[in-house]
Order: C-alpha cells, then structure tokens, then sequence
C-alpha cells in the first residue's frame, strides 16, 4: 500500500512536470503574421493612418471585407473628419466617431453610395481647417474682421527700415557743433575753426 502510494505520487508529479513544459512552450510559440511590422495607424484617431507622409483615411465596410477610400489628406484630423462622415453613413448612430460632439455638423451624404460618402468626406475633411485650427475659447474671442479690409503696413509707410539706417549712420559722423570747435568763451573774432585731434599720435 505504501508503495503503490509512492507510486502514484511518482506519476502525478511527472505528469505535473510535462503539464508545465507545455504551458511554457505554448508560450515560446511565434506569432503568425508579418515579422516586421511599423506601426502606420494613428494613436488616436479611428480609421486613420500615415501612408508616405501624408495622412490617409478608409472604412470598412459592413459585412464586408472590402474598404471604402476616403483620400488622402495633409493632417490627421482632417483624415478623422471624413472617417466619421464615412462611419455615420454606414452605422448610423452606433458610429464610434472621432469627433462625437461635432456629429451634428458633419454633412451627411446623399446615398450610401460610395461615390456619395467619399465626396461627404472630402466636404467635411475640408471643414476641418475652420474648426480646428484654435480651440473653440480663442476662436469665439477672436473678433471677425470684413473680408475688405486692408492692412497698411507702418513699416513701410513711415520708412522705418530707412530711419533705423540713418541714426546707426549718424552715430559714425563727428557732430555739427565738434566740427566748428566751438567754446561757449569764445568770442566772435573769425576764426571759427579749430582743429580737434580725437586720437594721439
């Protein structure tokens, strides 16, 4: 009995022992799949990628494997933009949107055509300029100027790169008053000229 005890204890051990080297090799597997792999997606924004520097967008489509191009675009938030045009049209109020506080705003298309999402995207791509080149408080604080306005530059009204030449120049020449030699008691005999000698010899 105590052998066969032993025996058992043997075989529960070793089998523990071959349980654990095949959860380590299990582990130790290699991944399928590319093995160099450079991340293109953006870290934030869904559906967007870099592709030769430029930012690009595409969605997929439902039940489908294929995607829809939405372009290429020169910022990522641009490329966001026309995502979530792309993603509304095809998933309706279930879209995970980049910018969920502006759905309301984006353009819609008008068929679920792709011809018609891509050309949304292109118009809500190109809304993203106005919208977010400064957050909404500098934006609303920044009075509107009229398109007729000129800007007079006072610069070049009132010759300022010229004045600025002229006084540097000024500081190079003897002044007026050194050149006559002129001493408050000096009396007027004539002779209004004096010979100064800035530097010894």
């Amino acid at each position: 009995m105590v052998q066969s005890s032993k025996s058992n204890e043997i075989s529960s051990s070793s089998s523990q022992s071959e349980a654990g080297s095949t959860s380590v090799g299990q582990s130790q597997k290699r991944k399928a799949g590319r093995k160099k792999f450079k991340e293109t997606r953006h870290p934030i924004f869904k559906g967007v990628r870099t592709r030769k520097g430029k930012w690009v967008s595409e969605v997929r489509e439902q039940n489908k494997k294929s995607r829809i191009w939405l372009g290429t675009f020169s910022c990522p938030g641009m490329a966001a933009k026309a995502y979530d045009v792309a993603a509304l049209a095809l998933r309706g109020d279930a879209a995970s949107l980049n910018f969920p506080e502006s759905a309301h705003t984006l353009p819609h298309p008008k068929s679920l055509s792709v011809k018609d999402i891509q050309i949304a995207a292109m118009e809500a791509a190109a809304t993203f300029i106005d919208d977010k080149t400064l957050p909404d408080s500098v934006s609303s604080a920044v009075p509107a100027f009229p398109e007729n306005m000129v800007f007079e530059d006072e610069d070049e009204v009132f010759n300022m790169p010229g004045i600025l030449e002229s006084m540097a120049e000024g500081l190079m020449i003897t002044p007026p008053s050194m050149q006559k030699g002129y001493y408050p008691d000096d009396d007027d005999d004539g002779n209004d000229y004096v010979e100064v000698n800035l530097w010894g010899d």
